[in-house]
């Protein structure tokens, strides 16, 4: 049976309905029940949505066109890998409410939680959307959501010049999407001679010059690039991530790749001919970002800066996979993306619980953590063994897909130099978890012995986290056959390319 379009409207409605509701409460306690409450039945419909969909039917299932303005359709549906991210979206939004409301450090309360829903709204919003036009309109949300989260709740003094910066290069990254877009639009107009027209079904049959093709390329790529973020582009994200929320905001900003979906959906397939031209620049790009921001990672002194890095150095792996252009490696990154998700909000979040117990995340002032937060330390650590791709952790597969076609698509040089890059984006995060919680603790920190042991709330927090990894790990099939068919899909154009003498 089919996905009805029904439960499409509903996953985008129901935390619209909560924040808007969450906007009149003042009791905590209540709105965090409401929270709670909202956050669970998402992740239900995503069960839903995932339960009732077939893997192996061609073409959109609850296809939904809903007409907003003459210019503005609100067209929604589903393939593999929408379903793919809608499960993630629900599952981190439910770990972030969890956190709000069990570290108890959070004012305002109500507020935090309508932001959090609003936030859950507009990725939804953009995981389901064959509307490019729609799907910018929902990053802009996204990225004003995120903002007022740094805005009102960071833990740094210093967070001014940081949300100056994200806006900056957010603003620059939706302003190259709305120009891609408008493009785009024009031309399906120009070449029909009838209306602007934004939706996937669309935009898919017009044809374009090779010179178009290349100017719409760069505008969406880097605008998505920023988004990810991809080295060069990456320079908001250290200063964000040290002077931001230590774990909240940035689940919803970094463990939902909005950037690699944005190409997976729309660059990849709508500018085909660009992106087969293009290809090898960005592998050289994604290659050196890597190494470079490795390197970086290592010789941090903030945890913070540290994740950061380590961040941007995975995303030049994903960017490897996305670019191979080949269906294993399609497979390999969609799973990658969910693998680096789950593992990137994990250390956030034990990041945020050490940090209510040291109240600061300098390497240097931390250390023997592993006696009072050992399942902390844990879910750390496994973690970490996700991001290098260790057995039993769901990057296993996800690398091994990804490798097995770069041998296909670059030979063995880029195929080890990939491995080697994964290793060194793993390196630091090991480093990190031996700097933090196995290292003899500074004498600047108050003795082990009478730092504050997890709460039952934390170590919940954290099995639940260890769980759900080792779990996706150990049985990794029925996540490689739900995106399968639409990776396959995605890859024709170019594996009939690669074929060519």
């Amino acid at each position: 049976m089919a996905v009805d379009s029904f439960w499409l409207g509903w996953l985008q409605l129901v935390p619209v309905i909560g924040a808007l509701v969450l906007l009149f409460v003042r009791h905590d306690r209540l709105a965090w029940l409401i929270a709670l409450g909202c956050a669970g039945v998402e992740l239900a419909l995503a069960l839903w949505l995932h339960h009732w969909f077939d893997p192996l039917q061609s073409g959109w299932q609850g296809y939904l066109r809903l007409p907003v303005t003459d210019w503005l359709v609100q067209v929604s549906g589903a393939d593999g890998i929408t379903v793919f991210f809608v499960l993630l979206t629900a599952f981190l939004c439910l770990l972030v409410v969890l956190y709000g409301g069990l570290v108890r450090h959070f004012t305002r309360l109500p507020r935090f939680f309508s932001v959090v829903l609003g936030c859950e709204a507009a990725l939804m919003g953009q995981f389901i959307a064959l509307d490019l036009m729609w799907f910018t309109l929902m990053a802009g949300l996204h990225t004003l959501f995120i903002g007022y989260l740094f805005s009102n709740w960071s833990l740094s003094t210093d967070e001014r010049s940081a949300i100056h910066r994200y806006y900056q290069f957010m603003g620059t990254s939706l302003l190259l999407l709305l120009a891609a877009t408008i493009m785009l639009g024009w031309h399906h107009a120009e070449a029909t001679r009838g209306a602007w027209s934004f939706e996937w079904t669309v935009l898919i049959q017009d044809q374009r010059s090779p010179y178009l093709q290349g100017v719409i390329f760069y505008l969406l790529f880097y605008g998505l690039a920023i988004r990810v973020p991809l080295f060069p582009f990456h320079g908001w994200l250290p200063q964000v991530m040290e002077h931001s929320t230590v774990a909240s905001a940035m689940v919803l900003l970094l463990g939902l790749k909005t950037g690699i979906y944005g190409m997976l959906r729309f660059l990849l397939p709508l500018l085909p001919d660009a992106v087969w031209n293009w290809r090898e620049y960005v592998i050289v790009i994604a290659a050196l970002g890597i190494f470079y921001s490795a390197l970086l990672a290592l010789v941090q002194t903030n945890l913070r800066k540290l994740l950061a890095y380590a961040v941007v150095s995975h995303t030049g792996i994903l960017m490897l996979g996305l670019f191979s252009l080949h269906p294993h490696a399609f497979q390999g990154t969609i799973m990658l993306t969910g693998s680096f998700g789950l593992a990137i909000s994990t250390l956030m979040l034990m990041a945020g619980i050490v940090h209510l117990r040291t109240r600061g995340l300098a390497l240097e002032r931390l250390g023997g953590l592993f006696t009072p937060l050992p399942l902390v330390g844990i879910a750390f650590l496994v973690a970490a063994l996700s991001v290098v791709g260790m057995p039993g952790t769901p990057g296993f597969d996800a690398v091994h897909l990804l490798l097995e076609a770069a041998i296909d698509r670059f030979g063995a040089l880029v195929t080890v130099l990939a491995a080697l890059g994964n290793v060194a984006a793993a390196a630091c995060l090991l480093w990190a978890f031996q700097r933090a919680f196995l290292a003899t603790p500074s004498p600047s920190l108050p003795p082990v012995a009478s730092l504050a042991r997890a709460t039952w709330a934390e170590k919940g927090l954290a099995a639940l986290l260890i769980g759900v990894q080792l779990a996706s790990g150990f049985d990794a099939d029925p996540w490689l056959d739900l995106v399968k068919h639409a990776s396959h899909t995605l890859s024709a154009p170019y594996m009939e390319w690669g074929e060519r003498p």
